[in-house]
C-alpha cells in the first residue's frame, strides 16, 4: 500500500503536461503496431492538418471550445440534419460527461445537447431522440457513441441486403460531424487520463476506424484535445 501511495504522490506532485497531437499519433501506432502491417499503420496515421490547437491547461471547456470554434453560433443555426451532431466530446465516464455538459454553458448557449453514454439510458431511447430533432452537441463515452454509429451502419446494410431501397440509417451518422474533442488531460481519482484506461483506449480507436479517420483525411472533421 505504501508503495502504491508513493506512486500516487509522485504523480500528484509532478507537473502535468498538456496532451499533444503527437501523443495521440504515438498511442495509435503503439496500439496497432503488433497487429497491422507497415502500410496499414501508415493508413491509420491522422493528417497533421486535422488537429486543432490543443488545450494548454489554462482553458475552461467553454473558453477552449470558443477558441477552436469561433463561428459556432452560425454553424449551429445552419445545422438541421437529424441523426447527427456537429460536435462530439468524448470522455471516460457518464459522471464526467455530466460535468462537462454543466461546464460548457457559456459556449453552448441554446444549442441542443445530448448525453451519449450508457448509464440509465438505453440505446434505442437515444436513437429515437436523434431521429426526433437536430442535435448540435453530443457528449459521452466512446463505447456508447460507437454503438450508436454501428446502429446506423447495420440498418443501412440490412436494407441493401434485402434488395429494398436503402432506408435512412437510424443511429448516429458521422458525416455532418465537424469537431471531435477528446477530454484528454482530465484525470480521475486514480489519476488516470481517459487514454490510460485500456477499455476506453480500445473503444476510441475502434470508433476512429468507423469513419472518423476517413473524415479527418477528407478534411471535413477536426480533432481537439482538451
Amino acid at each position: 500500500m505504501l508503495f502504491g501511495k508513493k506512486i500516487t504522490d509522485i504523480l500528484a506532485k509532478s507537473e502535468p503536461k498538456p496532451g499533444t497531437p503527437e501523443d495521440l499519433q504515438k498511442l495509435m501506432k503503439d496500439y496497432y503496431s503488433s497487429s497491422r502491417s507497415v502500410i496499414e499503420l501508415e493508413e491509420l496515421k491522422l493528417p497533421d492538418s486535422c488537429f486543432l490547437k490543443a488545450n494548454d491547461l489554462t482553458h475552461s471547456l467553454s473558453s477552449y471550445l470558443k477558441e477552436i470554434c469561433p463561428k459556432w453560433v452560425k454553424l449551429r443555426k445552419n445545422h438541421t440534419e437529424k441523426k447527427s451532431v456537429l460536435m462530439l466530446i468524448i470522455c471516460s465516464s457518464a459522471i464526467r460527461a455530466l460535468e462537462l455538459i454543466r461546464s460548457m454553458t457559456a459556449f453552448r448557449g441554446d444549442s441542443k445537447v445530448m448525453k451519449l453514454f450508457a448509464k440509465h439510458i438505453k440505446v434505442q431511447e437515444q436513437v429515437k431522440l436523434l431521429e426526433k430533432r437536430a442535435v448540435h452537441l453530443g457528449v459521452g463515452t466512446p463505447g456508447r457513441i460507437k454503438e450508436l454509429v454501428k446502429q446506423g451502419m447495420k440498418r443501412a446494410s440490412d436494407s441493401l441486403q434485402s434488395w429494398e431501397l436503402a432506408v435512412p440509417p437510424c443511429g448516429l451518422n458521422l458525416n455532418p460531424l465537424k469537431f471531435l474533442v477528446f477530454d484528454w488531460n482530465w484525470r480521475d481519482q486514480k489519476l488516470r487520463r481517459m487514454m490510460d484506461i485500456p477499455e476506453i483506449k480500445k473503444e476510441v480507436f475502434e470508433l476512429l476506424e468507423m469513419g472518423v479517420l476517413s473524415l479527418c483525411k477528407s478534411e471535413s472533421l477536426k480533432l481537439g484535445l482538451f
